[in-house]
């Protein structure tokens, strides 16, 4: 069984997100980039499969500009056998991800398609769900773990209610919750033998994917600054009084 997984290159989650000047976007010039971390535990689960025998290749695509190469070796450093960059410059949106990696998994013969739930830059958690129903594919959502057993596939998801556990049959999408594994590191052998590992760089028109945006970004502010907190006062009568007073009530 082939394992499709996707990794997103993202602005790194220990970086201070700032908006540009204009509004236009988020800045990304001079930002460290890195994969998405929910992506990253995806690709941790699907060297795991491999690892025991239950998958024969995990192949790690990701969608962007030259430059998500880095990110493909991130993943090959994990374990990935080969990755596969869809170039496109511009900014992608969940409904064309999925057609992408429809094409992409009918064309390798995929049996299951990993996901990082969502990603940290847009917060869509759309993709899975979406890739699911173009596929005509069981999903297994928010996994925090999984068990696959010949054809079959356990999937326990986080639900509002505590923990629920669905059986799904094979072929089938699952998106990786970051509770499913803790990534390995790359150790330097890892990394040095990811170099050499085949990485492939396509275009979406080869697929039949039109990746044209069709929403339309408005404008990115940055949130307000907290305001300063007020000192506690020496008694209760006076606390009484500032919060009749000055308490704003939601």
């Amino acid at each position: 069984m082939k394992i499709l997984v996707g990794v997103k290159r993202v602005v790194d989650y220990n970086v201070q997100i700032r908006a540009k000047a204009d509004g236009s976007a988020v800045e990304l010039e001079n930002v460290k980039m890195a994969i998405n971390p929910f992506d990253e535990v995806a690709v941790e689960a699907a060297v795991r499969l491999k690892e025991a025998g239950q998958a024969s290749e995990v192949i790690a695509v990701s969608i962007g500009p030259d430059k998500a190469q880095e990110t493909l070796r991130q993943a090959l450093a994990i374990g990935a056998d080969r990755a596969i960059l869809v170039l496109h410059d511009g900014t992608t949106e969940p409904l064309s991800v999925a057609k992408t990696f429809k094409a992409l998994a009918e064309q390798e013969g995929a049996g299951m398609v990993m996901l990082g739930k969502q990603a940290i830059d847009d917060d869509c958690n759309q993709t899975g769900q979406m890739l699911a129903a173009l596929m005509g594919w069981p999903q297994g959502t928010f996994a925090s773990g999984l068990t696959v057993s010949g054809e079959q596939i356990e999937v326990t998801r986080e639900v509002d209610g505590g923990l629920e556990t669905v059986a799904l049959n094979l072929p089938a999408v699952i998106t990786a919750d970051l509770r499913l594994n803790e990534p390995r590191f790359a150790s330097l052998p890892s990394i040095m033998k990811a170099k050499k590992k085949p990485l492939d760089s396509i275009d979406a028109a080869s697929l039949g994917v039109d990746l044209t945006p069709r929403l339309e970004l408005l404008g990115v502010v940055e949130p307000p600054a907290r305001a300063s907190g007020s000192v506690i006062l020496a008694n209760a009568a006076e606390l009484v009084e500032k919060l009749k007073t000055d308490a704003v009530l939601v």
